[in-house]
């Protein structure tokens, strides 16, 4: 009994002492990323190399040249892939300029509150036009949403508050933000996306991150249902009833356990 007590042990230093293990095998020979059984996608590459740098690793160098010649398909990914190539430390002036087109006379950065968010988070700091249309587009419930008249939930206001505190917004919007968040949060420290799902792991992390960029603690519990979701093999399942796309649900929980908001500061 004690050598299987000590061979679990083992097992579990293993995936502690070697976070983002997993993800790093999920690069390709083209340099991009995958789900298992998947082909290379440039938003999960760009998820991927963002996980991977909070976790203080870097993946093959392939993954910038993958990143730098696949297709942009919406402002979104076009930020995602800044954000990325710069934590990278790869150039990044034309995907900037690029974005930059995307600004709206409203405010907007493309054409969703989500776009405006990491249009916000990729752009360097001053996008008043956008954080003023952030500010308008705050629910009453505290929370935003992906579009414009969408519902609120969980993960988009997380990012909401990283785009604003990047920007230096501090006050009501913030503690309203994480507020809606709690209202989220269930019993066992999972965050919900939205009323009446289950607690995830991915909207965990997210709140978690919108913790650090407050400058709040993030709940202890929060950290103890994440670590309940991993696996054996390093990946995180999405949540206690379903484990899928390991590798995005891995690229994003991996910050949060990092204890780093969007966007990276490159190491």
């Amino acid at each position: 009994m004690g050598l299987k007590l000590l061979a679990a042990g083992l097992a579990a230093a293993v995936v502690a002492v070697a976070p983002g293990a997993f993800l790093a095998a999920r690069q390709q020979a083209d340099g991009g990323f995958a789900e298992p059984g998947g082909r290379s996608d440039p938003a999960l590459t760009a998820w991927a190399v963002l996980g991977l740098r909070a976790a203080h690793r870097t993946p093959a160098r392939s993954a910038g040249t993958y990143l730098r010649e696949a297709p942009a398909d919406d402002t979104t990914d076009l930020a995602l892939r800044v954000l990325a190539l710069r934590a990278l430390g790869e150039p990044t002036g034309a995907f900037v300029d690029r974005l930059g087109r995307q600004r709206r006379p409203d405010g907007r950065i493309g054409s969703l509150v989500n776009s405006t968010i990491w249009g916000v988070l990729a752009l360097p700091r001053g996008e008043r036009a956008a954080v003023r249309y952030l500010l308008r587009r705050q629910r009453p419930s505290g929370g935003w949403s992906w579009a414009p008249n969408g519902a609120p939930d969980s993960n988009d206001t997380a990012a909401a508050v990283q785009a604003l505190r990047w920007n230096q917004v501090r006050g009501r919007p913030i503690r309203r933000g994480l507020a809606y968040i709690r209202g989220l949060t269930a019993a066992n420290g999972g965050v919900r996306l939205a009323p009446g799902r289950e607690p995830d792991a991915q909207s965990t992390a997210w709140a978690i991150q919108a913790y650090v960029a407050a400058g709040v603690k993030p709940p202890a519990a929060a950290f103890r249902f994440l670590a309940s979701l991993r696996r054996a093999d390093g990946s995180y399942r999405y949540s206690r009833r379903y484990a899928v796309t390991p590798t995005l649900v891995t690229a994003q929980v991996l910050p949060a356990l990092a204890r780093r908001q969007h966007p990276l500061v490159r190491d």
